[in-house]
């Protein structure tokens, strides 16, 4: 009889954090300086992170988290994977899920958590962490380029079935689930610093994004060429225009459809020589496109916006 001790352990705590960086001063050697936070708790110096809150997604407490220990407000970027490692004295795995995050503005204080914060380059980062796992995600961080800009491509939330909508399909409503995806869309896409909107012309793809855009002051403009019908009709004007928009100021959210989204990004990642990782393209999942101009560099997947199975979902896909 096998003992239940015996089976593998799963992660059962998760978490979430970042590395957080600015530009280096004019007169560096260096392209960018990282924060360092040190917790008086456990005397060690590591990145922002913490525990999801319940209903949070790892994306949501991430933001949350470089906010409450640095005094920062930042714009997540690009993934930078996880790591799982054992709680000492527990049988226990923590899984913490960590992104490149770009400093936006803010200001620290010391509080309970974190006494003091230090501004450092990634080679004296790497000697001052107290941990091999964060610098483990040191070293990912160092591969990956730093001058990129973020584009938001997301799939309409639920609406429904076409087959049983009565009207004309082109106005076919949210459902309450789509409803609720919109919703916790607007968190999701504050946590990349979304700043303009744009949408195909159907209402279940404007009524996914309206939401974030209301709550930002925010205008949705449309996009025809976005729609299923318009892209089928003729692919190459609806590449253009949607390389055309993520190459755009700020950082553009993009609301499109189910036959779109899949070969848009197909055709995209192979004129540029990116291998897109796995992906459902489920209702409201997002792709975090990493951009210099229109050449796509990166794309990371979130295939849900809302908290699964009691947990926030860190389902993040990434090449």
């Amino acid at each position: 009889m096998s003992d239940s001790r015996d089976k593998p352990v799963k992660a059962n705590i998760f978490a979430a954090g970042a590395i957080l960086w600015r530009p280096a001063a004019d007169d560096s050697a260096h392209d960018a300086e990282i924060a360092l936070v040190h917790r008086p708790r456990y005397d060690d110096w590591s990145f922002p992170k913490g525990k999801l809150d319940a209903g949070e997604t790892a994306v949501v407490a991430a933001a949350r988290e470089i906010e409450e220990e640095t005094g920062f407000r930042a714009a997540l970027g690009r993934s930078l994977g996880k790591v799982t490692y054992p709680i000492p004295g527990h049988r226990k795995l923590k899984r913490v899920d960590y992104w490149i995050a770009r400093t936006l503005d803010g200001q620290f204080t010391p509080n309970e958590e974190v006494d003091e914060l230090r501004w450092v380059t990634p080679e004296k980062a790497f000697d001052m962490l107290s941990y091999p796992m964060d610098r483990s995600v040191l070293r990912r961080f160092r591969r990956v380029p730093l001058d990129t800009t973020t584009a938001l491509l997301v799939r309409h939330a639920k609406a429904g079935s076409r087959k049983k909508y009565k009207g004309d399909d082109r106005f076919r409503p949210l459902d309450a689930s789509g409803r609720a995806q919109a919703a916790a869309l607007v968190a999701q896409l504050t946590a990349f610093g979304g700043d303009r909107v744009v949408s195909a012309d159907r209402t279940r793809c404007i009524k996914t994004v309206e939401p974030f855009a209301e709550s930002h002051g925010l205008e949705v403009t449309l996009e025809p060429s976005l729609s299923e019908e318009e892209y089928r009709a003729d692919p190459d004007r609806s590449r253009k225009r949607a390389l055309d928009i993520a190459s755009g100021p700020g950082t553009p959210v993009i609301c499109s459809q189910g036959k779109v989204i899949p070969p848009l990004l197909g055709w995209w990642a192979e004129r540029d020589g990116v291998v897109l990782p796995p992906a459902r393209n489920r209702k409201a999942s997002m792709w975090v496109l990493s951009l210099r101009g229109d050449r796509l560099v990166a794309a990371d997947h979130l295939d849900s916006p809302l908290p699964v199975d009691g947990r926030a979902s860190a389902d993040t896909r990434r090449t």
